[in-house]
């Protein structure tokens, strides 16, 4: 916990000093009180002045209202470090989870990583704001009273220490039984956070196979599983009221009763210095328990924050796999270079890609296509760095890109990933996202783009056409619809190198050609680099890779491919007729 505090700035660092300082002012007037009492109770049994009880009980009162207003001032300082500090923390969280590869990102998973920027802060933005005014108001309260009472009688002071040793074994042996519980809780609304997500994403398949009761007892079972763990948690807390409950009123039973015999066998004015004494020493010992009590607040948030702190600042000591480079110098344009290129995840037994070495040139259209699971998206995830090759080089325009800063290497490159990701917002927005050599997309590039991507008409169909409205996720757009707009948002940033990862997939054969023959006729200097599984989308590509089993075993056109390789042989004629494939060979040649 301490550790996260050291994202407070140098402000709120004043705030702290200057509620410390605010809190000790308040313990000062609220320890004042008793004095007043004793006075005021010392006049009414030696028969004093009416004036002088007035004039006590005024000051009592400016005591009073005095602490009310500090107590005001320092609440009004902690919620604002707390949230200050929580602010902070979401936005770091933020940004460190942007910097993070995949290979992080399956490491906390999605659903952790929205807890952790949710759930843990607010936990600590709690405790943060309660314990600032706790943990400095107890032990100087606690200590100060203590202080006070010394010099009274030593049975009552006796009664005080066996009164607080009961508090502190109850609060030690609750909170050793409920700590390991509160880690266990926030892996478990990780959980339910990944069952909901899950549900909420999934609910048209979870409709269209019936699967209601499936995945409502699934959901069922995680979160009957939180809340046993928060009621265990309740349970065994609710426990400290009933104690504190207990302990304070044997005290003031104690208080009275051993009093009661202080006065019976005292004699003449000495019975009313005990008295006023047992007023105040019940006024001081009423503060050393209340003193306790706000420390048994403490140990009910603060194990929780604990647990909190460390998963968030888990996240924040991650340090992506992907960093940037010193800086290229690239001395070509649009070209790409394989040199014996081996990858493995870190969890895999074996490599997914092997001794992989091709090159695309500035302007070609390269294609690769394979089985499923053949190591096809695999390849080109390594030109952008999503990962790093294990073994090898990638080079980009003559330069490793392990040597590119990363915002270097993503502006030469527009990715289309296999599932189209749209942003809620407007057509405009999502075409328009990004940046290139830190140039903003202007709308001009975001219309040609469109009508590059074969999107025109759809879009300027919809209401508001390029303002028209997109859901989260693009979910009231099409498929094929969603693609094509994720297709002109890589074209409107006007890449060197395209890389399509099986980008096609949800367009029909006509779109899918038109497309194609606009990327030629329109981008010729750029290189295009295309996973698919349709042959009729890459057969007219002037280099095609046959991949299988994570290695090249076919390179060439389609022509050379029909002739050389089986594979891929294969898996034309599971698309084609033996006509078709003929027709078109004689149409190329």
């Amino acid at each position: 916990m301490i550790k996260i505090l050291k994202y407070l700035k140098s402000k709120e660092w004043i705030f702290v000093a200057l509620s410390a300082g605010l809190i000790v002012f308040e313990v000062f007037l609220e320890l004042k009180l008793p004095e007043y009492m004793t006075q005021i109770t010392t006049i009414m049994t030696t028969n004093g002045e009416m004036s002088e009880i007035l004039k006590n009980g005024g000051l009592m009162l400016a005591c009073a209202l005095g602490s009310g207003l500090v107590a005001v001032a320092v609440g009004f300082l902690s919620a604002k470090i707390g949230a200050g500090l929580s602010q902070r923390l979401r936005s770091k969280i933020y940004g460190q989870v942007a910097t993070f590869s995949p290979t992080e990102m399956h490491k906390f998973s999605t659903a952790s990583l929205i807890t952790r920027s949710t759930n843990d802060i607010s936990q600590i933005q709690q405790s943060v704001s309660m314990g600032l005014q706790i943990i400095f108001k107890a032990p100087i309260t606690a200590i100060w009273a203590i202080v006070k009472i010394t010099t009274k009688s030593f049975e009552w002071s006796l009664a005080t220490a066996i009164a607080v040793g009961i508090i502190l074994i109850g609060v030690i042996l609750i909170t050793t039984i409920v700590v390991p519980k509160f880690k266990i809780v926030q892996k478990q609304t990780d959980d339910l956070n990944r069952v909901t997500t899950e549900n909420l994403s999934g609910i048209r398949v979870i409709r269209a196979f019936n699967a209601e009761n499936f995945v409502e007892n699934k959901f069922n079972n995680t979160n009957t599983a939180l809340t046993k763990t928060h009621l265990f948690t309740s349970y065994a807390l609710s426990f400290m009221n009933p104690i504190m409950n207990i302990v304070m009123n044997g005290l003031s039973l104690s208080i009275y009763v051993i009093g009661a015999f202080l006065i019976n066998s005292a004699v003449g004015l000495e019975r009313i210095t005990l008295f006023s004494d047992m007023t105040v020493f019940f006024s001081y010992s009423m503060q050393i328990i209340a003193s306790f009590m706000m420390l048994v607040m403490i140990f009910m948030i603060m194990p929780r924050a604990q647990v909190s702190a460390r998963r968030i600042l888990e996240v924040l000591d991650t340090k992506s796999k992907i960093q940037d480079g010193e800086g290229a110098n690239p001395t070509e344009i649009g070209t790409v270079k394989f040199e014996d290129v081996t990858f493995e995840y870190a969890d895999a037994k074996e490599p997914v890609i092997k001794n992989i070495s091709f090159e695309a040139k500035q302007g070609e259209m390269l294609a690769i296509i394979g089985a499923t699971g053949s190591g096809k998206s695999t390849i080109i995830k390594l030109i952008p760095r999503l990962y790093d090759a294990t073994s090898g080089n990638v080079f980009v325009d003559g330069e490793n890109v392990k040597n590119y800063k990363l915002s270097e290497l993503y502006s030469k490159i527009g990715y289309i990933s296999q599932h189209s990701v749209l942003f809620s917002g407007t057509i405009a927005s999502n075409v328009s996202m990004g940046e290139k050599n830190s140039q903003k997309v202007q709308i001009e590039d975001v219309r040609n783009a469109i009508k590059e991507a074969e999107s025109q008409d759809f879009v300027e169909n919809m209401e508001n056409t390029y303002n028209a409205s997109v859901l989260q996720g693009g979910s009231n757009l099409s498929g094929g619809q969603k693609q094509r707009i994720a297709i002109a948002r890589a074209l409107a940033r006007k890449p060197e190198i395209l890389i399509f990862d099986d980008s096609f997939s949800a367009l029909d054969y006509q779109t899918d050609k038109n497309l194609r023959n606009t990327l030629k006729e329109n981008l010729s200097n750029t290189t295009c680099i295309i996973v698919a599984q349709r042959i009729g989308t890459i057969k007219n590509c002037d280099k095609i890779l046959v991949v299988d089993n994570g290695q090249i075993v076919g390179e060439g056109t389609h022509k050379e491919l029909m002739k050389t390789c089986e594979i891929y042989k294969q898996i034309a004629l599971s698309q084609l007729s033996k006509e078709e494939l003929e027709n078109d060979s004689e149409q190329n040649s």
